[in-house]
């Protein structure tokens, strides 16, 4: 069951989402540990996501009213991150706080960072729930089976975010300033795209979307 769930988080992954990107930056920029330091917090987020999902904390949000609100609030941290990340590229630096924690090769800084940005789409309960709930009536998955599943899907974050991690370190000593400058631009309009993105979607789609990225 275990690697069942791996297996289909490893389909999720292949939606490159927010989190990819700025694993990708912070290992070209800051290194191969700040980026492991922000997989590990991209990892624990999803790892609570889904735990939450399998406890049935979805049930409780699942109201209209209340997604809309989780949904505007993952675009308002992606907008933030975004053009935070936009501006301090054009040394334009007008966003409180943002310019000093990007720009630090600080592992705690990226752990936060990516912490706030995976924990920007709580919208990813819903889509567990539902992914849970499906297993239960077509597999007949128990409690266990829901933790074990739920394990592996988490596993792949670590795996794949990792793995990209370390590669993408590779890259750091090689990286000029010019470099950095044209990737965190790009990182940071990919970021406001996202936000765009969402804002036309249904809360599930964004969830689904952004859920194990």
């Amino acid at each position: 069951m275990f690697f069942k769930g791996f297996k289909f988080g490893l389909l999720l992954q292949i939606a490159i989402g927010p989190v990819f990107i700025f694993v990708l930056k912070t290992a070209t920029e800051s290194g191969i540990r700040a980026a492991e330091a922000a997989v590990l917090a991209a990892t624990l987020v999803d790892a609570l996501f889904v735990l939450l999902a399998v406890l049935g904390i979805g049930k409780l949000i699942d109201k209209k009213g209340f997604k809309t609100v989780l949904k505007y609030f993952g675009i308002i941290i992606l907008i933030y991150f975004g053009a935070g990340t936009l501006l301090g590229a054009l040394d334009i630096h007008i966003i409180p706080g943002m310019g000093s924690l990007a720009g630090n090769n600080n592992t705690s800084n990226s752990f936060l960072l990516c912490l706030v940005l995976t924990a920007s789409n709580p919208l990813t309960i819903l889509f567990w729930t539902g992914v849970f709930a499906s297993k239960i009536s077509t597999e007949s998955f128990n409690r266990k089976d829901m933790y074990l599943f739920g394990a592996g899907a988490v596993m792949t974050t670590l795996v794949f975010l990792g793995a990209v991690a370390f590669l993408a370190g590779l890259l750091e000593p090689i990286m000029t300033e010019e470099i950095i400058k044209v990737l965190n631009i790009t990182v940071g309009l990919v970021l406001i795209a996202f936000s765009v993105r969402m804002l036309v979607k249904e809360p599930e789609a964004a969830a689904k979307e952004n859920s194990i990225m």
